[in-house]
């Protein structure tokens, strides 16, 4: 009796799980509804939709970002990565991580500032990049690369990196280069790869086209007692009514 349905089903799913680029996870969840619930279409499809668009979950776009960072020491990494995030101010938040992109007309504020906007156990789209080790004396880094376009209409980049035996100067450096050549390459900026940064920063600034590069580093050595150290550099995107 269940194979003589599959055509019909299917059909009915076809219809339902088409959703534009924005409403990938919408289809999803509608194509499991109907599977279980076929009879229920004329509900389900309508209500998903009209809910996810009235919370804004289909096309959330940052306001306002600010860069953090943190560090933290425990006998337990999982209780380390947790005191870092407090050192950073931001362990109220459920942490969903995403990455990369600097939306268009998005304005970089500071860290207290941002602070100001986190509300406690929200969910909170973060760029981050992190590192641990229980290795006594081990320099570590990790460090959040940030280059924005002189056209505020354009979007900018967010860079991870960390590292081992780097100081904080030469990891923040690194990652701040990252998201500067990522965003040349996007703005079409020639450039010798082979240049030093400071050459780079340079082409950057005669093209016009790059206003401002930056990075957010933690760096820490390795607890000499053997616990676990973790440090952190985060970029948190803050929607419109945060």
């Amino acid at each position: 009796m269940t194979l003589q349905r599959l055509p019909e089903l299917s059909s009915r799913i076809h219809i339902f799980s088409a959703p534009s680029a924005s409403e990938v996870g919408i289809g999803l969840t509608l194509q499991y509804l109907l599977v279980t619930f076929p009879q229920r279409e004329t509900f389900f499809a309508p209500t998903l939709r009209t809910e996810a668009r009235q919370t804004g979950t289909m096309a959330f776009v940052a306001k306002k970002i600010f860069l953090t960072k943190g560090v933290g020491k425990h006998r337990e990494r999982l209780s380390s990565f947790e005191l870092a995030l407090r050192n950073a101010g931001i362990a109220a938040c459920n942490i969903v991580r995403v990455s990369s992109i600097f939306p268009p007309n998005c304005k970089l504020i500071s860290r207290s500032e941002g602070l100001k906007h986190i509300k406690l156990g929200q969910v909170a789209f973060t760029v981050i990049s992190e590192n641990s080790t229980k290795e006594a004396h081990r320099l570590i880094a990790a460090s959040i690369g940030l280059a924005l376009p002189s056209d505020k209409s354009m979007y900018g980049y967010l860079s991870e990196h960390h590292s081992f035996g780097e100081t904080e100067e030469v990891a923040g450096e690194y990652a701040e280069e990252l998201a500067a050549e990522m965003l040349a390459t996007t703005l079409n900026v020639e450039f010798d790869p082979d240049l030093s940064f400071d050459e780079k920063k340079e082409v950057y600034r005669i093209s016009n086209k790059i206003v401002r590069t930056m990075n957010v580093t933690q760096s820490a050595v390795g607890d000499k007692r053997g616990l676990w150290t973790t440090v952190l550099g985060a970029a948190i995107l803050i929607g419109e009514d945060d």
